[in-house]
């Protein structure tokens, strides 16, 4: 499975070119989650909101490898995560955004884990 739909991918790069437009201003974007991402065999959930739009590679959002936390990512290297038996990361294809990304980071951070 393709961790990125081109549906998807196109989301991810039209917020992070949304976001780039209005960096360092108080008009900052609170984006809902495009894609879900998890490890089916450990520790590994990523709830991603954009694309950078100078290096399509790297990805933001709430990020939990055992302690959440808003940050980026490497699309490539998590592609390339294999665990047991190979199993790679995969994408939640039945997972919606219900709320901001900043609502699911307080409530990770109250928790001390992404809760979806």
């Amino acid at each position: 499975m393709r961790l990125l739909t081109p549906a998807i991918y196109e989301t991810l790069l039209a917020n992070g070119r949304a976001q780039k437009a209005v960096r360092g201003t108080a008009r900052e974007i609170d984006f809902m989650p495009v894609v879900k991402l998890f490890n089916p065999c450990g520790i590994g959930t990523w709830l991603l909101t954009e694309l950078d739009p100078e290096n399509p590679d790297i990805a933001f959002g709430l990020c939990d490898l055992g302690c959440p936390e808003l940050g980026s990512v490497s699309i490539a290297e998590l592609e390339s995560v294999r665990g047991p038996l190979g199993i790679g990361i995969e994408r939640d294809t039945n997972w919606i955004a219900t709320k901001k990304l900043s609502d699911y980071a307080e409530v990770a951070r109250r928790l001390g884990r992404i809760n979806v």
